[in-house]
């Protein structure tokens, strides 16, 4: 098969490369090379980069080839993405990736966009572990007391059956908070609040990976509108003795804080509330922001795309147009704020068959205007007025 050309804004490039690197089954290695075309067996200023596993995380190796001296870096996936774009922006060169159904280049252009070229092959997935319970940051077997009182665990520390999901949920968002964990402060305490907390599995969790794990010092707030589930979390972390967990009977718009926020977490708040919690985080300088959108509906009825009339005829298509324009604009509008954001696949829950999560980190690096025409252009594109745009006015 001929090789298949086409071209991609910086945003877009990062979500295809998130993407590819988070999956075992695809991508294998990649090799950076500057504009001389040198590659790893010609020493001058090229990279290798390839998946690893160190204590049952998943890295990526980068080995730097330069002036007969091979020098190395392992990084969790959020940075090597981020890393991976710098040194491609720094080297002016290309990037040649290798998966296990194409290979592909990558070419920065001079107008800030990059070429992506693939041509179809065939080979076996990188040599990687796949056991996905050793590999979990909370291991089964290892008996929690949160867990427990949550009726996830056992008093064995053996996950009940009909809790496995959830169980792997919390898992696979603890897999992302690691990601992120090199972009919060490293001193001092971390200041983290959980919009829409519910039931609170992930305020827990996350409590338990900050301070029982890393070993930090941590303030953490799960906001909450439900006066019985508020009540029910706030005993159960007084059982625990977590002093630095604490719960609030509030809605996303009433709550306050002195503190500034270091990490702010919204998933599954339904519709608009992740717009919100959104709009909040961004408000208080979140310095990262994790989002699992849930039950977007604000825009069903606004979507408008002439070009598009017999697509959006059909409900079903509609409704799932609408999710993702919502999840776009959210992401575009972030970017406008001077986030740098990927959109990942999260997990499946009962109330959303697919998930992606936000994962927005406050970088200097984002090219805020450029971002903003791209949030205008959609917006308009559709003929929407989204309630991100009326929570962060573009003038914000």
């Amino acid at each position: 098969m001929p090789p298949n050309t086409r071209t991609l804004s910086l945003s877009e490039f990062r979500t295809y490369l998130t993407n590819l690197l988070e999956d075992d089954a695809l991508f294998v290695a990649a090799t950076l090379r500057g504009k001389d075309g040198t590659n790893v067996t010609d020493p001058n200023g090229s990279v290798l980069i390839h998946p690893v596993r160190i204590k049952a995380q998943k890295y990526f190796q980068f080995a730097y080839h330069n002036f007969q001296k091979v020098t190395h870096r392992n990084l969790p996936l959020f940075d090597a993405v981020e890393h991976l774009i710098e040194l491609l922006h720094a080297s002016n060169g290309r990037l040649n990736i290798r998966t296990t159904q194409s290979d592909e280049q990558v070419v920065l252009l001079p107008n800030g966009t990059l070429k992506l070229t693939t041509r179809p092959t065939k080979r076996r997935p990188a040599a990687l572990t796949h056991d996905r319970v050793k590999n979990y940051i909370l291991q089964e077997g290892q008996y929690l007391p949160f867990l427990h009182a949550l009726g996830i665990m056992t008093q064995t520390g053996q996950v009940v059956p009909s809790r496995y999901d959830k169980f792997r949920q919390i898992n696979r968002f603890l897999e992302i908070v690691h990601d992120i964990v090199k972009h919060l402060p490293k001193q001092g305490p971390l200041h983290i609040v959980d919009f829409g907390a519910g039931k609170a599995y992930l305020s827990f969790a996350l409590y338990h990976y900050f301070h029982s794990v890393l070993g930090r010092e941590v303030r953490l707030y799960g906001v909450e509108q439900k006066s019985d589930l508020v009540a029910f979390c706030q005993q159960l972390a007084e059982k625990l003795q977590w002093t630095g967990l604490s719960f609030v009977c509030s809605s996303i718009e009433a709550f306050k804080l002195d503190s500034p926020i270091d990490l702010a977490v919204s998933l599954h708040a339904c519709d608009t509330a992740t717009d919100d919690a959104i709009a909040k985080a961004v408000q208080w300088n979140a310095k990262v922001i994790l989002a699992a959108p849930c039950c977007q509906k604000e825009l069903y009825q606004q979507l408008n795309a002439e070009a598009l009339q017999a697509m959006l005829r059909y409900g079903v298509i509609r409704e799932r147009l609408t999710s993702l324009v919502t999840d776009v604009l959210r992401a575009a509008r972030l970017e406008a704020a001077g986030y740098a954001v990927q959109l990942l696949e999260f997990i499946e829950t009962e109330h959303t068959p697919k998930n992606l999560l936000i994962r927005a980190v406050r970088s200097p690096h984002v090219h805020r205007q450029a971002a903003l025409q791209n949030y205008q252009q959609l917006r308009d594109f559709w003929h929407v007025l989204p309630r991100i745009e009326k929570n962060l006015p573009l003038s914000s």
